[in-house]
């Protein structure tokens, strides 16, 4: 892929400022396969902490060393050439720091309204910026233009728009999107065992944004009344009547976009945090009006290539306040850097990434279980002949689940030098299966609560997944509940607090049956009969199945099913 139109500037890939601890610009970061530096700079150098957002303008916040700075960009279009300024300010810095502004032939202007102390020199073919420590606290602008005299770039400057203190952006603007989408939520009839119930979504003609709400994830706010909904098209929506039973009208409100394709949400102390490429972000609302005015970030240890198909997959928390998702591996190609296919751990302080397990293809999501450890799923194809369920330990990235295209020193392709899956899922049972979850002990649906449920973005399904542990190697399959299929792949399911019911959501983008783009559900237990096999334990020649409910003995010879 590579950037269509005029190139107004272009820096090479690598620091934008100098290290502060010895000027240097040595790239010090993770080399991937293919010998491109990965990830962000060491957090003793730079450290993003996110983006404001006032009207229209977007305000990045970071710092270099201990330097805090706040930066805006801005386009003054007119005339034959564009003018890009860039308005910065610095916090007071114990060092000088210095900034590579441009290539040499372009031109540049400073405009500061401190001492006239900042220099720009010529290092190489790249104009630098030197900014003495003397001279900080500073807020100046940078004019940078292409075929534009001095004179011309600093008369054309002067039309700049943003404030030079950029303070006054950073504590939330008006409201971008005040207006919302009435929907009203479609209640099934109960003649089964499972009522699926419709949380209509605003269609992409039906929002004043053409928003493609294709769902990815959500939770609960304010006790469950209220969802927040995220598409992969980078949105994030509030839902309010989502709890009612029966459902009625649903309000939806764009509260945030321009996410890079986020696939889990988590709400962790009323916070919304929400799993993207690039980072997990955590989204807050500074004045009170429901939208977002600061995309946080929480980590961004994410190794970011150009490929399609490293996708970052959900977003469960412990007790500890670790956060948890896997990270997809390349397709038809051999991985490239350290994350590929693998399940990981960030800190609960956001500091630290951890790599729990590798050999993965594309996992869709994590469920955490009660004892540390993880359920994941994984989709077929080239070192994956089916798809499976994987009971995942978390020991580290010598635990290996048999991708041999994935980023390890793994060669031995037998059996025994991987983990074997509590499954193998044929194409005919669920061709693409996604994140499975525990029933709440206390939830609201009967002699199912405490049972594990698979999710199905191939089918639009629900699994329970009876199984049990043999000396260390699970063992068990899937069975379909009995309910009608979402028309969309299912990705993400909940259950509510207080009505103790389950919500899903999901989506159309990858091969799958179910083709409608979106859509968010309520699964409710009714209390009928369900009969699904709940737990299994196996012997020689011997198979005990517990059930839900009691079986119909005129049906079933109960000597045989024991």
């Amino acid at each position: 892929s590579s950037l269509t139109g005029e190139r107004l500037f272009t820096n090479p890939v690598g620091p934008g400022w100098a290290n502060p601890q010895d000027g240097s610009w040595d790239d010090t970061r993770f080399k991937g396969r293919d010998g491109k530096p990965y990830g962000p700079l060491p957090r003793e150098w730079m450290r993003y902490h996110g983006m404001y957002l006032h009207g229209a303008t977007a305000v990045q916040s970071y710092s270099i060393g201990e330097t805090a700075i706040l930066e805006a960009p801005e386009l003054i279009d007119y005339g034959t050439h564009a003018v890009i300024v860039r308005t910065i300010n610095t916090g007071k810095s114990s060092r000088d720091l210095k900034l590579r502004i441009a290539p040499v032939e372009d031109a540049v202007q400073i405009h500061s309204a401190g001492p006239a102390a900042l220099k720009i020199e010529t290092e190489g073919t790249f104009r630098i910026l030197t900014i003495p420590a003397a001279a900080t606290p500073v807020q100046f602008r940078l004019a940078l233009s292409k075929g534009t005299d001095a004179a011309s770039l600093a008369a054309r400057t002067k039309s700049a728009q943003l404030p030079l203190d950029l303070s006054a952006l950073t504590r939330g603007g008006p409201p971008r999107w005040a207006e919302t989408v009435i929907t009203k939520g479609i209640n099934s009839p109960e003649d089964g065992p499972f009522a699926t119930a419709v949380l209509t979504h605003p269609e992409s003609a039906g929002n004043p944004w053409q928003s493609w709400l294709r769902l990815t994830g959500f939770d609960f706010v304010d006790g469950g009344g209220r969802a927040a909904v995220r598409t992969w098209m980078g949105d994030v929506w509030l839902v309010d009547g989502a709890g009612s039973t029966p459902l009625g009208d649903l309000k939806w409100r764009r509260i945030a976009t321009g996410l890079f394709q986020p696939l889990g949400l988590k709400i962790v102390n009323g916070v919304i945090h929400v799993t993207c490429r690039d980072q997990i972000a955590r989204l807050e609302d500074l004045n009170g009006d429901s939208e977002i005015d600061f995309i946080g970030c929480f980590n961004n240890d994410q190794q970011v290539t150009e490929h399609f198909h490293e996708f970052a997959m959900g977003l469960q928390t412990d007790a500890a306040g670790n956060f948890y998702y896997a990270k997809s591996a390349c397709h038809a190609r051999p991985a490239v850097v350290s994350q590929h296919g693998t399940l990981l751990r960030v800190s609960a302080d956001g500091s630290r990434t951890d790599i729990l397990a590798t050999g993965f293809r594309a996992a869709n999501g994590v469920c955490l279980n009660p004892d540390g450890s993880f359920f994941d799923t994984d989709q077929e194809g080239h070192w994956t002949p089916k798809n499976r369920i994987n009971l995942v330990k978390g020991t580290g990235p010598a635990e290996f689940y048999g991708n041999m295209m994935g980023y390890h020193g793994i060669t031995d392709e037998s059996n025994s030098a991987m983990q074997q899956p509590l499954c193998w899922i044929t194409n005919a049972f669920d061709r693409s299966p996604s994140e499975l979850l525990w029933v709440p002990k206390e939830a609201k649906w009967g002699p199912l609560n405490g049972s594990l449920l698979n999710l199905s973005y191939g089918y639009g399904k629900i699994y329970t997944v009876p199984f049990e542990t043999v000396k260390g190697q699970p063992q068990g399959g899937m069975c379909e509940l009995p309910m009608p299929q979402y028309p969309t792949g299912g990705m993400r399911g909940r259950f509510h607090e207080q009505n103790g019911q389950f919500y899903g959501c999901g989506m159309f983008a990858w091969a799958g049956n179910q083709s409608q783009p979106g859509g968010f559900y309520r699964v409710r237990y009714t209390g009928r009969p369900a009969l699904q096999p709940i737990g299994l334990r196996f012997s020689s020649g011997r198979a005990r199945i517990t059930f839900s409910d009691a079986l119909d003995a005129a049906v079933v010879d109960a000597s045989r099913f024991q």
